[in-house]
């Protein structure tokens, strides 16, 4: 009951960060009938295409080794030689096809996940060794529906094999009546016919048992809110890292402010505890607040003003107004146009008034 609780508890898709986790760690989503199918695969090819040339250097290698068989020495070294030539030569024959099949054996995980090596399935757990949780896993509802499952597979592998081999069946009964060359080229045909129906049955099975591998591994890997509240909390950091991260952010901006009040238009005041920068420069839509601060900022934005020969005008109401309803780098909104217009107008007729 606890485990179904658990299970229904689970109820928000993995993050990336609990997938990367869990294949680091060897979860991954694996189908071994698609692995099976790529090694039938491989061993379909290698009867189709490769048999029988390596069966002919075979039996070429054989029968000279019969046709020289009495000048071979008997005694025990003689036959160590014998033992280890025909060992030679079975290997050099078996070792294209076990190289194939290993190839095809690789070429199946690879299509399934990435190749990674990790020895955390080798470290031994309680759990798979306990003969409780074995009772448990035999008789639990995956057991019945894998058990199931490979009685369905045999049953459908079992009448492809029949059906495939139906044609066959005439030859076969007559085979001991064929010549021994005849006789290999008709088992050729049929191991054939009979792989290439397994072949074709178990790439049906192997794509249906992929995608419900896949389901099955996504469930597993399902999160509770819980958990996926605490990897958000692990991954954003703490809240000294994040407060940190916002005061670098909050003087990366400051500068950035400070920067541009040197081009701003005007800097209006409270006249002390309050300094907002416009600017405004022909075809804007609107006057745009560039800088503002109260206190400490706002004496920093009036002695760059200064330095810079933008001119300071003392409106407080104004100036507490933009500091608290417009931001940075913002337009400044309709209900202001006309204050603003007064400063900036004033500030216009005096600069000309100077250049006069």
């Amino acid at each position: 009951m606890a485990g179904e609780e658990d299970d229904d508890s689970k109820t928000e898709e993995p993050t990336q960060k609990k997938i990367d986790e869990a294949i680091q760690k060897g979860d991954v989503a694996k189908s071994q009938e698609l692995s099976t199918f790529f090694v039938l695969a491989s061993a379909m090819v290698f009867v189709a295409w490769l048999s029988p040339g390596v069966a002919g250097d075979l039996a070429k290698s054989l029968a000279a080794f019969i046709d020289h068989a009495d000048t071979m020495a008997t005694d025990p070294a003689g036959v160590e030689r014998i033992v280890l030539h025909l060992l030679g030569l079975i290997g050099g024959v078996l070792a294209l096809p076990a190289l194939l099949f290993l190839v095809a054996g690789i070429g199946g995980n690879a299509m399934q996940h990435r190749l990674l090596f990790t020895f955390e399935p080798l470290v031994p757990k309680l759990s798979k060794i306990s003969p409780i949780s074995g009772f448990k896993r035999l008789f639990s509802v995956e057991g019945l529906v894998s058990g199931l499952k490979g009685v369905i597979k045999i049953t459908i592998v079992a009448a492809a094999m029949t059906f495939a081999l139906q044609p066959e069946f005439a030859h076969l009964q007559g085979i001991v009546a064929i010549e021994p060359v005849g006789v290999l080229e008709v088992t050729r045909r049929a191991a054939l016919r009979l792989m290439g129906a397994v072949v074709v049955v178990m790439a049906f099975v192997a794509g249906l048992d992929y995608l419900f591998q896949r389901h099955r591994w996504v469930k597993r890997l399902r999160m509770t809110r819980e958990e996926l509240k605490e990897e958000f909390k692990q991954t954003e950091g703490s809240p000294e890292i994040k407060g940190k991260i916002r005061q670098i952010r909050m003087a990366r901006a400051r500068r950035r402010m400070m920067a541009a009040v040197p081009t701003a238009t005007v800097v209006v005041t409270n006249p002390t505890h309050y300094a907002v920068a416009l600017k405004y420069e022909s075809g804007m839509k609107a006057p745009m607040l560039v800088a503002k601060g109260m206190d400490d900022v706002a004496l920093k934005i009036r002695e760059l003003a200064t330095a810079n020969e933008v001119p300071i005008v003392e409106n407080p109401p104004l100036a507490r107004a933009l500091h608290a309803g417009v931001d940075l780098d913002k337009e400044i909104p309709e209900e202001h146009y006309r204050a603003v217009a007064e400063v900036i107008g004033f500030v216009m007729r005096l600069r000309e008034k100077r250049r006069r």
